[in-house]
């Protein structure tokens, strides 16, 4: 007799239970082996849902009532509770998603996820996120705030901490911002996403803030999302995943208009100009390998596309590039699901027309792929732009190979992505090439580097993980970097006529908070008649 496996339950109303009349159930799978993981976990139906947001609107309301201060004790309890759990953590992301442990998970992922929570503790103490506007002539006021109803989280599978839906940067803004969220968790990390959902319940139960300002299911059927994104308590949509899921959930939201902030798909592309390449190619070609290798190419600002001069000092880079592409084993894929995808990129490649150098096949043991290189010249991927720009999820980048003088081409070429790079001489010699391509690079991506491979979005308030469609569907926003990924996530408030000490501190006279203020058109810590904050600057 087979020994009964138990499901483990959903987070709902501030408490673990059993689903209610769930359709289904998952798993997860060890991905350096192949294998399924006993662990089993519910599909969540319609009950689960309703139950959630019924918890998240009642939530929502006390969370409007309660101080800010509340919000960055949790963030602050839920950042100490991932330090002393870090083995645990890692290890268990480390099973389910194939990535290592070092540095990828414990050095490197764990730390920006705990990062990111503090600074989004600090953004919520210092208020900057708020934007307060005093007009005291007319007296108007204005500030951001909660937008009064849940964010629905959808969290991606490559990377289990710090985008994850319990613990990732939409979680720390929709809650900096005084939202409650309702987090999707990915299929491919069910395990991970519980163990941290289950030291955010401890880190809410001692902040004084409602336990349902989180809620966890792990997977619902599809088609409930239009109902569940049209409800009335959710207020707004983050997701980060593929487009096609990405574009069917946005036409959802749009049915409902309600916000949907989503990451979709990007190539970044990567210019190296001629003097560049006569000037440090091997170095290029180690920074390239690293860059495309990393988390085994299953990065959204991975180097998919790379523009080359045509002649010989591109083909001695591409020469180089597939050399340490060979040596280098594969590393492991998340999922099979995205081997099929990736396997059916790379053949949409090649069908469009780009040559095969190295790689393209299946490895063993497990979920694995080889590094892989594929190569075309300026003139067929002008003619056909739009199929040479489809993302392979995966160690594969494609080698366009362009006369100096039609890279501009190229780049006029480009959809939105999330990146671009431009790699020049250290001197003067690519300058003029250098100003035309970033002229054109600027409006079609969110960050353009200099110099360095794009696969780093560091948490940072200067920080643009974002850009034109279809890398995200708003260029306007970020979804790293703090206080400015938090915005994504208010409404603007405006106060009208108010009496002073009925306004929110943020936009009393006094300036009782002691932050900055855009106050008569001038940023300004003081108060408002000479009237000073009690705060020290």
């Amino acid at each position: 007799m087979q020994p009964t496996v138990r499901t483990h339950p959903v987070l709902i109303g501030g408490r673990w239970r059993p689903s209610l009349a769930p359709p289904g159930d998952l798993h997860a799978f060890d991905p350096a082996r192949g294998t399924p993981l006993e662990e089993r976990y519910p599909i969540s139906g319609w009950p689960d849902l309703e139950a959630a947001l019924s918890a998240a609107q009642a939530a929502a309301e006390r969370l409007g009532q309660l101080p800010a201060e509340a919000r960055a004790e949790f963030l602050e309890g839920y950042a100490l509770r991932l330090e002393a759990n870090r083995e645990r953590l890692v290890a268990t992301a480390a099973q389910e998603t194939g990535l290592p442990l070092e540095p990828r998970l414990n050095s490197n992922e764990l730390p920006r996820t705990v990062d990111q929570l503090r600074q989004a503790a600090r953004a919520v103490r210092e208020r900057t996120w708020t934007q307060p506007v005093l007009d005291t002539a007319r007296n108007l006021r204005a500030l951001r705030g909660p937008l009064g109803g849940a964010v629905l989280v959808f969290g991606p599978n490559n990377f289990p901490l710090a985008f994850n839906a319990v613990s990732g940067s939409d979680f720390a803004g929709a809650v900096a911002a005084g939202n409650p969220v309702i987090a999707k968790g990915h299929p491919l990390h069910p395990a991970t996403t519980r163990a941290l959902a289950e030291l955010a319940l401890e880190a809410l139960l001692g902040s004084g803030l409602p336990a349902a300002t989180l809620q966890l299911v792990y997977h619902f059927p599809p088609e409930l999302t239009p109902a569940l994104v049209a409800h009335p308590a959710v207020a707004c949509v983050s997701f980060t995943g593929s487009r096609a899921a990405g574009l069917a959930i946005k036409a959802a939201a749009d049915r409902a208009h309600k916000p949907f902030y989503a990451e979709l798909s990007s190539v970044n592309p990567v210019f190296v100009l001629p003097g560049a390449l006569e000037e440090r190619s091997e170095r290029i070609a180690d920074e390239f390998l690293a860059s495309c290798t990393t988390g085994s190419g299953q990065l959204c600002t991975n180097p998919g596309l790379v523009i080359l001069p045509s002649g010989p000092v591109g083909e001695r880079f591409a020469a180089l590039a597939r050399e340490r592409f060979e040596r280098q084993a594969p590393g492991v894929l998340l999922s099979a699901a995205g081997l099929r995808s990736l396997e059916a990129a790379v053949q949409g490649l090649i069908a469009a027309g780009a040559t095969l150098l190295t790689g393209g096949t299946r490895r063993q043991p497990g979920w694995r792929y080889s590094n892989t290189l594929l190569r075309v010249n300026a003139r067929a991927f002008l003619e056909a732009p739009e199929a040479f720009q489809t993302e392979a999820f995966g160690p594969v980048s494609l080698l366009v190979f362009a006369d100096p003088q039609r890279m501009p081409e190229v780049a006029r070429a480009l959809e939105g992505n999330l990146t671009g790079t431009i790699y020049a001489h250290s001197g003067e010699r690519d300058d003029a090439l250098h100003a035309a391509l970033s002229a054109l690079l600027r409006p079609k991506v969110g960050r353009l580097a200099n110099d360095h491979m794009p696969t780093s979005a560091r948490v940072s308030a200067a920080m643009q993980h974002g850009g034109p469609f279809p890398a995200t569907t708003h260029p306007g926003f970020t979804a790293v970097g703090i206080p400015a990924s938090i915005t994504r996530f208010t409404a603007l408030q405006c106060y009208d006529n108010w009496r002073d000490s009925r306004l929110p501190p943020e936009l009393q006279d006094a300036n009782p908070l002691g932050i900055w203020r855009w106050v008569e058109g001038v940023w300004t810590r003081e108060g408002v008649n000479g009237r000073a904050q009690s705060r020290s600057k």
